[in-house]
Parts: structure tokens; C-alpha cells; sequence
């Protein structure tokens, strides 16, 4: 077993602030079990998908201002998770680097693509057509995600190649990601050091 695999790849953080008081908890080398609470009942289904789906272990707990609106929770949340996935990810060394999955759902097709490259950059032509999925605003969804390319360092693609059921969608996107970044960290035994010609990452 390479040396690299042997070292947990786990970081728990805390970030609070006057909006949201947040701890998330990654194992990226986990089984998928996760416990979820964020206040915000579909939000809290998406991150479990993403934990189970990715084989993550993942404790996120966020007490947030939700008697302003969900904003401040879902967009917070995603900046310490980016943060999480950096730090656990360590120095990238023997890993996939990219990783990419299409994931179905039904009617629903969602292409995800990352690049661990430490560089943020957020992509998505992901159309909803409710304003809400359960208590969830759906357009937080994009927030969400752009704050983990960015506080993670990485690129984030989405497609949406299909879709009409906006429950789908939203579902095929974060199991579309975990799947997508489950490989992308993943070790490769043909890889030495880093799978860059830099040299880093």
C-alpha cells in the first residue's frame, strides 16, 4: 500500500461568525456516513446524498440565521466544506487529480467535472425552474457550489444534459459531485508525486 494511503485524510473545521456558527468534519476515506444539521430539511438530504454517494464520512453541523433567509447557512456551509476538502486532500500527492461523472436520475442527466488544481474556477448552465424544492431556495444551489470551488481551490463543472424535475436535478448535481470528486481523489499507483508538470499543485 502505497505510503500516502495510510495517512488518514481527514480535517474538521470551525468557522463562525455574526450570520452562522458552522463545524464541519470530512473523512474522505470514509464509508458514506454522515450526520447532517443544518436547519434547512433538503439541504440537509443533499449533503447526506453527497456523503453517502462519495463515500465520505461527514459531520456538518450549522446554526444559522435562517430568520433572515437560507442564504448566509447554504453559501457558509459551502465555503468551510471547500475548506474541509482542501485541507483533507493534503498535498495531492498520488492522487486522480481530475475526476468527472454523469450521473442519472430519471429524466435527469448532470455531467460534473473537478480539477483539484488550486485553482478556483465555478461553471454550471444548471437551470431551475421553482424558486423552492422543500425549504430549500433553489438558487442557492449555485451559491453553494461556487463557494466549495473556491475555498477549495478548484475547478467545478456542471452540464445539465437533461432534466425537468427540479427534485432531480438538484439531487443529480450533489451525487454527480461526490461521485466526481471521489475519483478525482482518489490514489492512481502510476502517479508520482503530483500529476502535474509543475511539480505542485
Amino acid at each position: 500500500m502505497p505510503e500516502q494511503e495510510m495517512n488518514p485524510r481527514i480535517a474538521e473545521i470551525t468557522r463562525t461568525t455574526r450570520e452562522t456558527d458552522i463545524t464541519v468534519r470530512l473523512n474522505l476515506d470514509g464509508s458514506g456516513m454522515s450526520r447532517i444539521d443544518t436547519g434547512i430539511g433538503f439541504f440537509d438530504h443533499m449533503l447526506d446524498g453527497f456523503a453517502r454517494h462519495g463515500f465520505f464520512d461527514l459531520e456538518c453541523v450549522c446554526r444559522g440565521d435562517l430568520n433572515v433567509d437560507s442564504h448566509h447557512t447554504i453559501e457558509d456551509v459551502g465555503i468551510v466544506l471547500g475548506q474541509a476538502i482542501r485541507e483533507a486532500v493534503g498535498d495531492k500527492a498520488g492522487i486522480r487529480r481530475y475526476g468527472h461523472f454523469a450521473l442519472p436520475m430519471d429524466e435527469t442527466l448532470i455531467l460534473c467535472a473537478v480539477d483539484l488544481c488550486g485553482r478556483p474556477y465555478y461553471s454550471s448552465n444548471v437551470v431551475y425552474t421553482v424558486p423552492k424544492i422543500g425549504d430549500l431556495d433553489t438558487e442557492m444551489v449555485r451559491e453553494f457550489f461556487y463557494a466549495v470551488s473556491y475555498s477549495g481551490a478548484m475547478n467545478l463543472h456542471f452540464h445539465e444534459l437533461s432534466g425537468v424535475n427540479n427534485h432531480h436535478i438538484a439531487e443529480a448535481s450533489f451525487k454527480a459531485f461526490a461521485k466526481a470528486l471521489d475519483m478525482a481523489t482518489s490514489f492512481d499507483p502510476r502517479v508520482t508525486g503530483v500529476l502535474s508538470t509543475k511539480g505542485a499543485l
